[in-house]
Order: structure tokens, then C-alpha cells, then sequence
């Protein structure tokens, strides 16, 4: 049965959509090798790698699994850093090439010295994330 109210009005009412654009960004999937460096929270804990792919302007994040929330917290500084190098129109090992001198070290976390590494694929860095 109705209580014969009638439902609040705003709640049916159109809302506007306003397309914008997203801020620019490297593509988060390669075909290609990989370059690579692994990244430690203040304890020493590996928080994850920032890849990078210049073949298919692609470069991202992977995260080991299990990582607790303060780590994975702690990664988002290197998706910004990454985001930054796109706006500032560098490849993606340029970008990686920065971090790698550490420019992006902070209290939570910093590039482990000497582990720019490549792998012959992203799954190939994927699979070696997950069996760690």
C-alpha cells in the first residue's frame, strides 16, 4: 500500500554530465621487454616496481600481492611520478632513468640503489611479482 507521499523530486531529476579530459598518461599494457626498479618502504619491505616501455609509450605499477594497505598506500606517490614525467612530455626511462637517481625518494619509500633491471615482458614482471 502507499502512504500516498510522493518521492523527493531530486532524486528523479536529470543530472548533467560534463565530459573532461583525464590528466595525460603512459598506456598500462606492453607487448615489449621491460624495464624496471624495485621499491622499498622504510623498513626494507619491496612495495613494488615501476615499469617502463618506450616502444609502446607504456609504463605502470605492480604491486606484490599480500602487500598491507600502507604499502600499497605508499606506491601511489610512484603512479604521480609517473603521471608527472607524462605531462613533462619524457618517455617512460626517461622517467624511469629520474627515479632511478632518486628522484622521487621520500620518508615511505625509495628506489633500491642499482636495481634497474629489464625483464622480457610485462607478464614476465608480473609472474616474478607474484612468486616472490
Amino acid at each position: 500500500m502507499s502512504s500516498g507521499r510522493t518521492g523527493n523530486p531530486r532524486l528523479a531529476a536529470d543530472l548533467p554530465f560534463t565530459e573532461v579530459d583525464a590528466p595525460p598518461a603512459y598506456a598500462r599494457q606492453t607487448g615489449g621487454s621491460v624495464a624496471y626498479l624495485a621499491v622499498v618502504d622504510a623498513a626494507g619491505t619491496v612495495i613494488g616496481y615501476v615499469w617502463a616501455n618506450d616502444g609502446d609509450d607504456a609504463a605502470g605499477w605492480v604491486v606484490p600481492p599480500g602487500l598491507p594497505p600502507r604499502g600499497v598506500n605508499a606506491g601511489a606517490s610512484w603512479l604521480r611520478a609517473l603521471r608527472s614525467g607524462k605531462s613533462r612530455g619524457l618517455t617512460p626511462t626517461a622517467v624511469l632513468a629520474e627515479l632511478a637517481r632518486g628522484a622521487n625518494d621520500n620518508k615511505l619509500s625509495h628506489v633500491v640503489p642499482g636495481s634497474l633491471t629489464e625483464a622480457p615482458s610485462l607478464a614476465a614482471l608480473q609472474e616474478r611479482v607474484a612468486g616472490d
